[in-house]
């Protein structure tokens, strides 16, 4: 399965789908990174905070996939925000992930209560960029304020902005912001596998009849139609699964193409419900980790 590159703005490609492994416990992240490796995915999407960096570099290792066709993607922790306690973040992970070069490092959350430690951090991020340490920089779940603020106090625009999106939930200023910057909005929980709520009702997106009608007309999955329609509106996006029937559904988006009616039927379907955590409520305190050293 041929995936097509997108370019971030300082040069470097990344694959339009990558794959995540966000809740993916540690004993099933390497069977599963192995599979999507298999089924053609070139991007894996991981986290200090999700604790199985080991198992994404164990998984790549065992691959046969040249290192240099896989784009390695993962997070810095709150825990570590901060000059000196990111760079050595960096070294945890690199050494986790088995590798010297992290193709993509982001900084997992804004910290709103303690700013200058989320700019210390990026200046971090900035310095290992200069050193060849990481191809590309960014951030995620910052939210225009948060972007502004960092951007005027730092010289490396952010190369993505990993954001809640899915049909349910948009962001429209969130991604009008990211556009304006020229970083790149990667999309986490892009179907909205993440519990939401609708009409006062539990309901998924999955099973929403606006998306099975378009996903009748072209004999696809609901779940393609939301990829599709994430990859046609210019966003980059990491779907999970552990069942290797869905990893290579999820990647098989590349045979049809919605149209605008389409596209603006989805646009339509945003209720502005949050499922994450609301970004400016983010505190050491309250979603603090301590980050181990292997």
């Amino acid at each position: 399965m041929s995936v097509p590159d997108l370019e971030l703005n300082n040069g470097v490609t990344i694959p339009a789908v990558g794959f995540g492994v966000f809740q993916t416990p540690p004993d099933q992240t390497r069977q599963a990174v192995r599979e999507a490796l298999g089924a053609g995915y070139r991007h894996i999407d991981t986290a200090a905070a999700y604790g199985n960096e080991r198992e994404v570099g164990q998984a790549i290792a065992d691959s046969g996939v040249p290192r240099d066709e896989i784009f390695i993607e993962t997070k810095v922790w709150i825990n570590d925000f901060g000059y000196d306690a990111t760079i050595h973040a960096f070294e945890k992970s690199a050494a986790k992930l088995g590798v010297e070069q992290i193709d993509l490092l982001i900084l997992h959350q804004a910290l709103p209560s303690e700013f200058n430690l989320t700019v210390a951090s990026y200046e971090a991020l900035q310095v290992l960029l200069g050193k060849g340490k990481v191809r590309a920089i960014g951030v995620s779940n910052f939210m225009p304020l948060h972007l502004d603020r960092l951007t005027s106090a730092t010289q490396v625009a952010p190369a993505v902005n990993q954001i809640e999106v899915h049909p349910y939930f948009q962001q429209p200023q969130a991604q009008a912001a990211n556009f304006r910057n020229s970083v790149l909005t990667q999309a986490w929980s892009p179907i909205g596998g993440i519990t939401f709520y609708r009409d006062s009702g539990h309901r998924s997106t999955l099973a929403d009849p606006t998306i099975a009608q378009i996903a009748q007309e072209h004999g696809k999955s609901p779940a393609q139609v939301m990829l599709r329609w994430h990859v046609q509106e210019g966003r980059q996006v990491i779907p999970k699964s552990t069942n290797p029937q869905r990893m290579a559904e999820n990647i098989d988006i590349f045979d049809f193409e919605l149209t605008a009616a389409q596209l603006a039927q989805i646009d339509a379907l945003d209720t502005d419900q949050r499922g994450g955590p609301e970004p400016e409520e983010i505190t050491v305190e309250s979603f603090g980790r301590e980050i181990p050293e292997a």
